[in-house]
């Protein structure tokens, strides 16, 4: 049964709107203004505070910036590289930090979270070049691949699966797992959960399809490193998708999830009832978001553990 604080909490980002003054939610269009948004996005994070004991470490990789995200203990050797979300036109370490901060808690793990190039002014494939190369300086930094986890949440979690393939492709070795919270996988947005779940979902309505042609550019969307639903999955480490049945991402998730097993991918498939987009992240203010991003980190804790 639906707790009632996330019925509260769920319906308060819902209708958002009516904070706003405004009767009808927000619909994203040809009018959408991406650097307003960007702005918009920076005002609301500004003011959210690191836990007590975590501590950031700046950190250059190549020209992109990067902070470490450090909880009061945590374990040697062993890294959380973290992907963030925000659409692919949005978000970066100061909007993030304090999310990776709990993941890096809940693992005690060093977690890296970085800004990689985004749409619209750097499409497909900017951003799956720069997770390579943070990736890649990982590895030639000391890291073991068996001791990182790569994880992220919406466009952060497509961009993992992304990352896994480009991988793949590059003949790079895998990281020891990956975890996927609410991506999209096939960005052409066929899906029909982009449809029966759009009222259901706190996602703007059609800021996917105007956020996802933003990013994909020129190229062709059935690219598997840019789609990861096209991808071929065999020989791919364990992963963990994450996702909730009000999702408009819910669809993505399932076939993903489907074809990865399919190609025998040990994964894990998590959907939550009636949980909205990326609704680990909102962690600790009701329950079933507790349990996810507890889920989430335990999956971490036991790949790293063996």
């Amino acid at each position: 049964m639906q707790s009632i604080k996330s019925r509260i909490f769920i319906w308060l980002i819902r209708n958002r709107h009516l904070f706003k003054m405004k009767l009808k939610p927000e619909i994203v269009d040809s009018s959408f203004d991406v650097f307003k948004f960007r702005n918009d996005v920076d005002k609301a994070t500004s003011g959210m505070k690191m836990p007590k004991g975590v501590t950031i470490e700046k950190q250059d990789i190549n020209g992109i910036y990067s902070e470490w995200i450090i909880p009061g203990q945590s374990t040697e050797g062993k890294a959380l590289l973290y992907i963030h979300g925000g659409g692919f036109i949005s978000g970066s370490c100061d909007t993030h930090r304090v999310y990776v901060a709990k993941f890096a808690e809940e693992t005690n793990l060093k977690s890296l979270v970085f800004d990689y190039r985004l749409a619209p002014e750097h499409p497909f494939p900017a951003a799956v070049d720069d997770c390579v190369t943070v990736y890649t300086w990982l590895l030639k930094n000391g890291y073991d691949p068996g001791d990182i986890v790569v994880g992220g949440e919406s466009a952060g979690g497509t961009l993992t699966l992304s990352l896994l393939l480009a991988l793949k492709r590059d003949g790079i070795v895998f990281p020891k797992a990956a975890f996927s919270i609410s991506p999209v996988t096939d960005l052409r947005c066929m899906a029909d959960s982009f449809r029966y779940n759009a009222k259901n979902d706190i996602a703007p309505q059609g800021s996917l399809d105007v956020w996802t042609k933003m990013y994909i550019g020129d190229n062709d969307p059935k690219n598997p490193v840019l789609s990861p639903q096209f991808g071929d999955f065999h020989g791919l480490p364990p992963i963990h998708i994450c996702v909730g049945t009000h999702e408009i991402h819910l669809d993505d998730c399932i076939h993903i999830a489907k074809k990865a097993t399919e190609h025998g991918v040990d994964v894990t498939l998590r959907k939550w009832p009636k949980m909205v987009h990326a609704f680990p992240l909102l962690s600790p203010l009701f329950p079933e978001a507790k349990e996810a991003l507890a889920d989430i980190c335990t999956f971490v804790a036991h790949q790293l553990s063996d």
